[in-house]
């Protein structure tokens, strides 16, 4: 079959038409970046991810990681892709051009992401943890660490782990039960051991660095004494020369339903020798240190959703056109001599199409919108918080609702292609089994739709709902100038006055243990009702566009 992994013509309706991130050449950090060169870029993220990515899919999936005498080796094909996105600054492009970076904005670089992800995401969820180290380093590291790490993981000659989860703790970091203890040095002492590990070991750079949660011994119990520690797999001296080998190892790794080519690894951290760190930020302020990357790496768990559902979608689409089978009666009924017709003229076939298209259509837009908030938070400083609560609020949607919705066209790709789509014979169902692990890891999505109700709902007083309320409410109006857009308009701006008084009886709820259960009991029925809403606001705004909001 054709090599498909997003819908060009339509990334770039929702990039210029809809949220016309080209403005934001308007901005100085991103004066470079106009029409002709997004463009430009996105085109050579098709051109890399076709071209040169894409063919290790299968490869990743059939021939897997393996663990060898103590090693995780991948297969060689990943490590020339590794390369070619080191060298083409594709790993963090959104860095500064000065520690090996583009400067691009966050919309544009979730835009070429997306074709990295969608050409093998086993590989390129390994260089996507670079971006959420570099950032934490960036923020909270010393002079040193910076100096030491920063740049080589930004370019790629170094890649990152995030040690975070253990077997008796799974999402309740409270648990955690990893040890630092200080030395005289200023160093910790690391012992304890971590599970689901991605990119724990590999065979693609000379050095991992590996971001982890642990707690300084004596420090209080729960959530409040974690700190988070920077330790290198082989040690870096103050000139950033490699010595010897830290007291960190691979102890296996994981047997896995989808995503063979990536190592998920058990980590025992100094079982072997001494396991040394530094700290990264201040002592028990870990959670915090490291929730401040945590939007983005929901946002790059959304993204992956996303681009499994387009791949899925164009495959299901390209197959539908060119399947015959079956016959559609004639005015005069069906007859046997009837000849077969393409399944795309099937009205149950041209259901699922026609709903995967537009889930994946508006998660797309979901997600570019949220970046595009991103952006505009770093360059209009008088509107940063605007756009952050928009951000904060969207966040579960993005990661939470996108990849369920996205699971959802996996699947329904399987049922186009029928039989054949449950077999290896087609991409379909290696594509599920990917994309299942996007609605699990960066926090369950029934962790998502908590921190919609319980927390995002009833922050700063309702605010950041509010903001995202009169946000759709402004898209209304604009439609409802619209004469073919207003009756759209008018049963839309229903749906958004039922959302506003689910949402307002939820928050004012009393705080007692009944209602916190009720709540949770509900939620991602409402992080889906709300999901829903918000596609449904996206869609609108692209009927209106590019006279929209």
């Amino acid at each position: 079959m054709a090599q498909m992994i997003i819908d060009m013509t339509d990334l770039e309706f929702a990039l210029f038409d809809q949220f016309r991130i080209d403005r934001l050449q308007e901005f100085e950090p991103f004066a470079d970046y106009n029409r002709k060169t997004i463009e430009m870029v996105v085109r050579e993220a098709r051109r890399l991810a076709v071209r040169e990515i894409l063919p290790t899919s299968k490869i990743g999936d059939t021939r897997g990681c393996r663990f060898e005498n103590g090693n995780v080796l991948l297969p060689p094909e990943f490590k020339l892709v590794w390369e070619l996105l080191s060298k083409g600054e594709w790993l963090v492009p959104e860095a500064d051009p000065a520690r090996g970076g583009q400067g691009m904005p966050r919309s544009v670089a979730l835009a070429a992401r997306d074709y990295f992800n969608g050409a093998n995401m086993a590989l390129t969820m390994i260089a996507g943890l670079s971006h959420g180290a570099a950032h934490v380093i960036e923020t909270f590291g010393t002079a040193l660490q910076k100096k030491l790490y920063l740049k080589k993981i930004i370019s790629g000659e170094w890649a990152v782990s995030m040690q975070i989860t253990e077997s008796e703790s799974g999402s309740d970091l409270g648990r955690i039960n990893t040890l630092a203890e200080p030395g005289i040095d200023g160093t910790y002492r690391i012992s304890g051991a971590k599970v689901f590990i991605t990119g724990g070991d590999h065979n693609l750079t000379d050095n991992i660095i590996h971001l982890v949660l642990a707690r300084v011994k004596g420090a209080p119990e729960g959530s409040r004494g974690l700190s988070l520690f920077l330790v290198p797999g082989i040690h870096v001296d103050e000139s950033g020369l490699l010595g010897r080998k830290n007291g960190l190892t691979c102890t296996g790794i994981e047997e896995k339903m989808g995503l063979h080519g990536s190592p998920t690894c058990s980590m025992a951290l100094g079982s072997s020798g001494n396991c040394i760190g530094t700290l990264l930020g201040d002592e028990n302020k870990g959670l915090a240190v490291m929730f401040s990357m945590m939007n983005d790496a929901r946002l790059l768990v959304g993204s992956q959703g996303h681009a499994c559902a387009s791949s899925a979608y164009l495959y299901a689409l390209e197959y539908a056109k060119t399947r015959k089978q079956g016959a559609l009666p004639g005015k005069a009924g069906a007859r046997p001599d009837m000849e077969s017709v393409a399944i795309i003229e099937h009205p149950d076939v041209k259901r699922m199409l026609l709903t995967m298209k537009c889930y994946t259509q508006g998660i797309r837009s979901i997600l570019l919108y949220i970046a595009r908030c991103q952006d505009k938070a770093r360059v209009i400083p008088e509107k940063r918080q605007e756009y952050q609560d928009l951000v904060d609020i969207l966040i579960p949607v993005g990661k939470g609702y996108v990849t369920d919705r996205a699971l959802e066209v996996c699947d329904m790709a399987i049922q186009v292609f029928g039989g054949y789509g449950y077999t290896s014979e087609y991409p379909v169902e290696q594509i599920y089994r990917d994309a299942r692990i996007t609605t699990i890891y960066e926090g369950t999505n029934g962790i998502q739709s908590l921190d919609l109700v319980l927390r995002k709902l009833t922050l700063r007083n309702g605010r950041l709902f509010n903001a995202l309320i009169r946000r759709m409410e402004q898209t209304i109006e604009t439609a409802d100038c619209e004469p073919a857009l207003s009756g759209i308009a008018m049963g839309f701006e229903i749906l958004v006055a039922d959302l506003k008084d689910t949402a307002l009886r939820l928050s004012s709820m009393d705080d007692t243990i009944e209602t916190d259960l009720e709540k949770r009991s509900v939620s991602a029925a409402f992080l889906h009702i709300t999901g829903d809403v918000v596609l449904g606001w996206m869609m609108l705004w692209r009927a209106v566009a590019p006279s929209g909001s």
